[in-house]
């Protein structure tokens, strides 16, 4: 018998929300049928207008608050409501906290099937102001008029700011110098759909540590007017400013940044740290967003991987080497693997520059790369992996169990994917003894997680 759905599109109902979805939008019932309400928090009561329906859910709009939730408080940013970069101002940081918990303790126990508990989640001692990096793209609206900020939540449209709240306040320096000399000269933004127009995007990268700040302006054309006088504005503006740098994008393409970068003025790097590691930091280089929070989640995984000095690591997905050089301070021998070729070339610079000779960087695929490993006499201890969103191919899973390493430290970005793969390893020999949520991202639905993984 079909199952009859209570809703359609434009009814006006009451939901009670029990709980945040993946995208921090509220999740709740109406008449035993599931529906997201995007605004809407745990333990309230919401009017919403029905605006999607689907065979197993519905999307409604927030129209009426009727019971708040005790954790609702005031958005601090004036463009919270259109802008989708943040999902979670309207709750109290302790009650964010306490959603992202729930979050992966939910995928532990409904995806994995995994007995262990989420740990309490490891916040920020300052919310706010956190991102050492930031992109702003650039547009025109229908009536012409200049717009730098953020995209609207699920759209390309740009949402105009004069500032990002969880944004080093150089980077938002740079926005409005930026914006000051586009509007004074007169320089066009770029428009996706046609391809015309100069300025695709507005860039900031701050080295929290050092103190040293790098302005990129992102274009689709080589030649860039007036720009003696932007690299001038730039250097009164902004605090900390060592590097200018212009990069080109000539494609009409949702990618920010091209392949061709020149240097306006200044250092074509800045430098920053993390513990007693230090970084060249170009304008296309991964580095982690959040230095404050990214040192409380590496050593959270020295911890879990209890090095002693004899061991050997493999670091599965190494990226630019970051995690792995944290290890090799503390390990006999680290051994990096990755697919992405100008990772590698960093991360051979990094271990090169921080003197970590016992670190060695493998250009592959890790599902073949480990067995080689093996067959060469390389028998790991740790087993480090930090994948893409996605999580682990399988074929690394299985490629990791048959080196079995005593421990597994598994870093991860999304709780679904992790919970997936722990329920592999653990159908393989092994078992999740600690997972411990940090909160890399505050303000957003995102968090990262570390967990220790041991063999049964």
């Amino acid at each position: 018998m079909k199952t009859q759905i209570p809703v359609k599109q434009g009814d006006r109902v009451e939901v009670n929300i029990t709980g945040l979805g993946s995208s921090g939008e509220g999740v709740g019932k109406y008449e035993g049928f599931t529906v997201f309400v995007k605004g809407a928090l745990p333990e309230e009561k919401v009017q919403a207008t029905i605006t999607l329906v689907k065979k197993s859910y519905a999307v409604g709009r927030l129209e009426q608050v009727i019971t708040s939730s005790t954790q609702r408080v005031q958005p601090q940013c004036p463009v919270y409501e259109e802008c989708g970069g943040c999902q979670l101002q309207h709750l109290s940081y302790a009650g964010q906290l306490d959603a992202k918990r729930q979050q992966v303790q939910d995928a532990l126990t409904r995806i994995g099937h995994i007995e262990a508990q989420a740990l309490p989640v490891l916040g920020a001692a300052d919310p706010w102001h956190y991102r050492n990096k930031m992109q702003f793209p650039a547009a025109q609206n229908a009536e012409g008029q200049l717009q730098i900020g953020c995209y609207a939540t699920a759209t390309h449209n740009v949402i105009n700011t004069d500032g990002c709240l969880i944004s080093k306040e150089a980077n938002n320096a740079i926005l409005t110098t930026v914006r000051k000399w586009m509007e004074h000269y007169n320089i066009s933004a770029y428009d996706e759909k046609t391809g015309k127009g100069m300025v695709r995007h507005v860039m900031g990268r701050v080295g929290v540590h050092s103190g040293e700040v790098m302005a990129v302006i992102i274009t689709s054309g080589y030649d860039l007017p007036h720009r003696a006088t932007l690299v001038k504005w730039l250097q009164q503006y902004v605090p900390g400013l060592v590097s200018v740098v212009q990069n080109i994008n000539k494609k009409q393409t949702n990618v920010v940044m091209g392949s061709k970068t020149r240097v306006l003025w200044g250092a074509e790097s800045i430098k920053d740290s993390l513990g007693s590691l230090s970084f060249n930091i170009a304008a296309q280089a991964f580095f982690q967003v959040n230095s404050e929070q990214a040192e409380k989640l590496y050593n959270k995984a020295l911890e879990y991987a209890a090095l002693s000095g004899d061991e050997t690591v493999v670091d599965v997905y190494c990226g630019t080497g970051t995690i792995s050089l944290y290890m090799a301070r503390h390990a006999k021998k680290v051994y990096g693997i990755e697919i992405v070729a100008p990772a590698i070339e960093n991360a051979k610079r990094n271990a090169e520059e921080n003197k970590c000779a016992n670190a060695e960087f493998i250009l592959g695929d890790a599902a073949v790369e480990l067995p080689k490993l093996l067959d060469s006499g390389v028998s790991p201890d740790v087993v480090l992996v930090d994948p893409p969103r996605a999580g682990c191919e399988e074929r690394v899973l299985a490629a990791i169990a048959k080196v079995a390493p005593r421990r597994i430290v598994y870093v991860s970005c999304s709780p679904a994917s992790l919970a997936r793969d722990l329920r592999y390893l653990e159908e393989h020999g092994y078992k999740t003894m600690l997972v411990q949520p940090v909160d890399m991202f505050p303000m957003t639905s995102h968090v990262e997680n570390v967990c220790l993984v041991e063999r049964a």
